[in-house]
């Protein structure tokens, strides 16, 4: 049974495989420790109450995770999970320092930002808009005034879904356009 449920600590090991997954082929070993590290870990032990999954029988298959404000995300992200690259290739590194420049610059108007993801076989069947739903509706409870995200700008089909979901799109850099969603 498919349903969207909170996050907790025993999905940890599922999230993350869905995180190397959901575009099929995971990465080569060292690039799978850099988008743990980096766009996966910092949520699910330091904002897990903003996470979400789809959970199919118990097992995560799918989530969106959250930031709600980006000034406490960059303190800690800065302080523990940038180290954690620090020993990888100067592109890595620079890749870590710089992946969050687009919701920094966004942060005033769009102070949460947020990474979805799903499994193969889950995709293109309406769950990614669920998981969008429940995301905004707990952080419109929290009286957060809005998110964002980026997406690879080769991803059509990321900006297409975006749209459908309400996302506006914000802007471009380099090979990154930003979509944000305020609240009312």
């Amino acid at each position: 049974m498919l349903e969207i449920r909170g996050y907790n600590k025993k999905d940890f090991e599922d999230v993350r495989f869905v995180c190397l997954n959901s575009e099929g082929e995971p990465p080569r070993e060292e690039m799978c420790e850099f988008v743990l590290h980096i766009f996966c870990d910092y949520y699910l032990e330091n904002e897990a109450d903003n996470c979400f999954v789809l959970s199919d029988n118990g097992r995560a298959v799918g989530y969106v995770i959250c930031a709600e404000n980006y000034d406490n995300f960059k303190s800690v992200y800065e302080s523990k999970y940038i180290p954690q690259v620090m020993h990888m290739s100067d592109g890595l590194i620079n890749w870590a320092n710089n992946a969050y420049f687009m919701q920094e610059k966004f942060k005033d108007e769009y102070p949460a930002h947020l990474h979805i993801d799903i499994l193969p076989e889950y995709q293109r069947k309406g769950w990614g808009r669920e998981l969008i739903k429940t995301l905004v509706a707990h952080l419109k409870n929290k009286r957060i005034t809005g998110v964002m995200l980026t997406a690879g700008t080769a991803n059509v089909n990321a900006a297409k879904f975006y749209n459908k979901a309400g996302f506006a799109e914000l802007g471009v850099y380099e090979t990154d356009i930003a979509f944000g969603k305020k609240f009312k």
